[in-house]
C-alpha cells in the first residue's frame, strides 16, 4: 500500500473497479463488535475498495487482515463532534499511526467554525496535518455540512485547507444528527450543492469526499460527476454488486454479511 501527498486525479468511470477504487468503507457505528468489524473487513476488502474506514480503537486489528487484500486502513480523529482539544486529536492521530492507520478523516473543531475562530480551526488540522506527513498518510478534514451549514463558512474552509495542503475535504461525518421540522431526528448527509461548492472551491491539489447517506452506485455516479474523487460509504458491498451488474453484466447479489449484524448506513 502506498500513499502520497497529491490528492488523486479523477477516475473515468469504465468499470466496476473504477468504482471500487472511490470507495472508503466505512466500520464506525458505536455497536459494532470486535468480531462483527473483523467479519465486515474480510467481507469488503476483497472488493479492492480505497480503504476500510474503522474506528481508531479497531485499527490494530483490522490492519493486517485488510493488508492482505492489499487495501489501506483510515481511521477518524475527533469523531464524531470534533470538539476533542488539538492535544487530544494529535495523540490519537499517533496511536493509530502506530496501529497501522494510513488515512485519517478528522473532524474540524465545528463550534469554532460556527464562531468565525478560524485560526482555531486552522491550527487544529495543521497539529494533525504534521502527524499525518510524519506519518505518511493521507488527511481528509470533515467540514460536518449538517452543522456547518452557510455556504460562506464552507468556502473559508475549502480555503483553509487548500492553504495548509491537505489532501481531501469531506462533508459529513454521516453522524450529524439534527431535530427535524416533524421532530425527529436525522442527518442529511452529502448534498449535490455541497459537493459542487467544495469542488469549486478547492484547488486541484485537494481531493473532495463525498460521504453521509450515500447508499447506492447511482449516489455514487451522481457525486462523481459533480467531482468527487472518493466516496465514503457504508454500502460497500451493495454498491459493488450494482456495479458488477452495470459494468459487466454480472447478476447483483450482496454478499452474506457472515456474522448477521446489520451495518449502519453511513
Amino acid at each position: 500500500m502506498t500513499n502520497n501527498h497529491t490528492a488523486p486525479a479523477r477516475l473515468e468511470i469504465r468499470s466496476a473497479d473504477d468504482i471500487a477504487k472511490l470507495l472508503d468503507h466505512a466500520i464506525l457505528h458505536p455497536t459494532v463488535t470486535r468480531q462483527a468489524m473483523l467479519d465486515e473487513v474480510r467481507r469488503i476488502a476483497p472488493l479492492g475498495v480505497a480503504s476500510l474506514c474503522v474506528r481508531p480503537s479497531d485499527v490494530a486489528a483490522a490492519t493486517p487482515v485488510a493488508a492482505e487484500h492489499g487495501v489501506a486502513v483510515g481511521t477518524v480523529i475527533g469523531f464524531p463532534h470534533g470538539t476533542t482539544t488539538t492535544a487530544t486529536k494529535v495523540a490519537e492521530s499517533r496511536q493509530v499511526l502506530l496501529d497501522g492507520a494510513r488515512e485519517l478523516d478528522m473532524v474540524i473543531h465545528v463550534g469554532a467554525a460556527l464562531g468565525g475562530q478560524w485560526d482555531v480551526v486552522a491550527s487544529d488540522i495543521q497539529a494533525v496535518l504534521e502527524v499525518a506527513r510524519q506519518g505518511k498518510a493521507l488527511l481528509k478534514v470533515i467540514f460536518e455540512t449538517d452543522y456547518v451549514t452557510a455556504d460562506d463558512a464552507k468556502i473559508r474552509l475549502c480555503e483553509i485547507c487548500g492553504e495548509l495542503g491537505v489532501d481531501f475535504v469531506k462533508t459529513s461525518t454521516g453522524f450529524g444528527y439534527v431535530k427535524q421540522a416533524d421532530g425527529s431526528v436525522g442527518y442529511r448527509g452529502a448534498t449535490d450543492h455541497d459537493v459542487r461548492l467544495m469542488c469549486k472551491h478547492s484547488p486541484a491539489s485537494v481531493g473532495v469526499k463525498a460521504s453521509g447517506g450515500i447508499r447506492t452506485l447511482e449516489d455514487v455516479l451522481r457525486f462523481v460527476a459533480l467531482g468527487a474523487t472518493r466516496i465514503g460509504t457504508a454500502s460497500g458491498a451493495a454498491i459493488m454488486a450494482t456495479a458488477r451488474q452495470h459494468f459487466e453484466g454480472v447478476a447483483a447479489h450482496e454478499p452474506s454479511q457472515g456474522s448477521g449484524h446489520r451495518q449502519h448506513e453511513y
